[in-house]
């Protein structure tokens, strides 16, 4: 059995649901199991506010939790056109990870939520990349021949699932079945890395 880490960030909710769906994903694939964790939210206060186990949802996520995994899918929302600053803040501790090659070789995936149609999702999901590529990670996006893909008028890119939020609109059918498209490919990977 492996184990896949869905970490995310989430503040209205959209986020959460997808990494739910993501990981319903990778439970369909037999021999594999999801590790839900979240990350807590920073703020320009000096001190700490929030209690070090949340308390409502998934436990926060550890480092450790990086490393015992087989690999990774990684979620937040858009802020102008880039991944949220909880989830930065949480990447940027990374670096004792990145010194000894803890996550080289593993699979990682993407996805996100944005409010405007056009307002970052693509840049959002290469800006998460970018620091899965330095650990020396391996990205796994959704290929074309999801068929939601090539007919969807509002999530869904080849980089990674997306949701198009408009203010408070639900992850709809299409992006959901395209979450759980992520999470089943990204478990696929992971399995036959793991045999190899």
């Amino acid at each position: 059995m492996i184990e896949i880490l869905v970490l995310y960030y989430s503040r209205h909710g959209a986020v959460r649901n997808m990494a739910r769906a993501i990981a319903t994903g990778i439970e369909e694939m037999p021999g594999a199991a999801a590790r839900l964790r979240t990350v807590p939210p920073v703020s320009s206060a000096t001190e700490a506010t929030e209690p070090d186990v949340p308390v409502a949802g998934p436990p926060y996520c550890e480092l450790r939790d990086l490393e015992e995994c087989a690999g990774i899918a990684m979620g937040s929302p858009t802020r102008f056109g880039n991944m949220a600053a909880p989830m930065k803040f949480f990447l940027d501790e990374t670096s004792g990870l990145w010194a000894k090659g803890a996550l080289a070789g593993k699979p990682a995936a993407v996805f996100t939520s944005t409010t405007t149609l056009h307002g970052g999702q693509e840049s959002t999901l290469i800006s998460m990349m970018l620091p899965l590529l330095h650990h020396g990670m391996l990205i796994v996006g959704l290929p074309y021949t999801e068929p939601e893909l090539t007919t969807t008028t509002s999530g869904g890119t080849p980089y990674g699932a997306s949701h198009f939020a408009s203010g408070n609109r639900a992850v709809d059918d299409v992006e959901l079945r395209l979450c759980r498209a992520l999470g089943r490919r990204l478990a696929g990977v992971a399995m036959k890395l793991s045999r190899a």
